[in-house]
C-alpha cells in the first residue's frame, strides 16, 4: 500500500508540542505480525479522507485485508450522511481499516459498524479509562461534566464486491475552544487517564482484531459471537424515546427497545407497533416514561 504523504505537514510536525506525531514504526512493529489480522500499517501527515484513499487502493488491488491507513490530519473527512469531520492536526485519531469477511454472508456485513463501535469502546476503556457509550448506529459518546457528548464516529463503505473499509474518528485532545459544535466532546474533556495516541490506537486496533476474528469465526452470527448482547449493553439509545429521521424526509418517534438480529434499531411507537429502523439519523429525546424533550 503506497498512500500519499505530505512533506509540508511533516516539516511542522512539532508545531504543537502537546500533540506529538504518532510513532509509526513502533506501532507497525506492535500490530503487524504473522498470523494476525493487521497486514500493513501506514501513517500519512495529511490527506483528504483515509476512507476515500483506502477504498481507492482496495478497488485498484493495491491493498489487502488488514491494511490500516492513519492520517495525522484530514481536510475532507466524512461522517454519515456526508457530514464533514474536521479537527486540528494530531488532535485525534483518524484512520481506516480494510476488511474482507469472506466467511460471513453479505447480509450480515451491516454489523461491521456496530462491531467497530463495541471494539472502540472496549479499547478506550482499557487504554484511557473512559466509559464510552454507543449511540445507534455508530456514534461514540463520552461524558463531559454531566452531559453525554459525541467524541467519535464510524463510517463503513463497500470497496468492490468483497471488501469493506471502516473509518474511525476519535477526538482525543480537542480543547473546549476547538470543538466544532457545542455537543462535541473529546477524551481529554472526559477526563481520560491518558491521551497518548499511540497507546490508544494500539488498544483500539487490538480490540477490533479480537472482535472481528470472533464475529468472523461465528460466520457473522451476532448472537453466537456475543456481539448483539454486548452492543445492546453499551448502547445509550436503548430505553430512550427517540426520533428517527429517515431517508426521504420521513420520521418516526418511539421508544428504542432493542437492536434486532440484523442490527436494526427497533422502535415501539405510540400506535403499539414495533418498527425496525435500518438507516437514518437518530435524535435522543428523553428517557422512556418521562415527559417533554430532553
Amino acid at each position: 500500500m503506497t498512500p500519499r504523504d505530505d512533506s509540508d505537514a511533516n516539516s511542522n510536525r512539532w508545531s504543537d508540542l502537546d500533540r506529538p506525531p504518532l510513532n509509526a514504526a513502533a506501532l507497525r512493529r506492535a500490530l503487524v505480525r504473522d498470523g494476525g489480522l493487521w497486514s500493513d500499517f501506514q501513517v500519512v501527515a495529511r490527506t483528504g479522507s483515509t476512507n476515500s484513499d483506502l477504498v481507492a487502493l482496495a478497488t485498484e488491488g493495491k491493498a489487502e485485508e488488514g491494511a490500516v491507513l492513519v492520517a495525522e490530519e484530514q481536510d475532507a473527512g466524512r461522517g454519515r450522511l456526508d457530514r464533514q469531520w474536521t479537527a486540528p492536526a494530531r488532535s485525534g485519531l483518524f484512520f481506516s481499516v480494510l476488511l474482507k469477511p469472506a466467511e460471513v454472508p453479505v447480509e450480515r456485513w451491516g454489523w461491521l459498524p456496530l462491531l467497530t463501535g463495541v471494539a472502540v469502546a472496549t479499547g478506550l476503556s482499557r487504554a484511557a479509562g473512559v466509559d464510552t457509550a454507543l449511540k445507534w448506529p455508530n456514534d461514540l459518546l463520552v461524558t463531559v461534566g454531566d452531559e453525554e457528548r459525541k467524541a467519535g464516529g464510524i463510517l463503513a463503505e463497500r470497496a468492490g464486491s468483497d471488501a469493506v473499509v471502516v473509518g474511525i474518528g476519535i477526538n482525543v485532545t480537542l480543547r473546549a475552544d476547538e470543538l466544532p459544535v457545542p455537543g462535541a466532546g473529546s477524551l481529554a474533556l472526559a477526563g481520560a487517564a491518558t491521551t497518548d495516541r499511540d497507546t490508544i490506537l494500539r488498544a483500539v486496533l487490538r480490540s477490533l482484531e479480537q472482535w472481528y476474528v470472533k464475529w468472523r469465526g461465528a460466520a457473522g452470527d451476532p448472537d453466537a459471537s456475543g456481539l448483539q448482547e454486548t452492543y445492546a449493553a453499551g448502547c445509550a439509545t436503548l430505553g430512550l424515546v427517540v426520533r428517527a429521521e429517515l431517508p426521504g424526509g420521513q420520521s418516526v418517534t418511539g421508544e428504542a427497545v432493542a437492536v434486532d438480529g440484523d442490527g436494526r434499531l427497533v422502535l415501539a411507537t405510540e400506535e403499539g407497533v414495533q418498527r425496525p429502523v435500518g438507516a437514518g439519523d437518530i435524535v435522543h429525546l428523553r428517557p422512556a416514561g418521562s415527559s417533554g424533550d430532553a
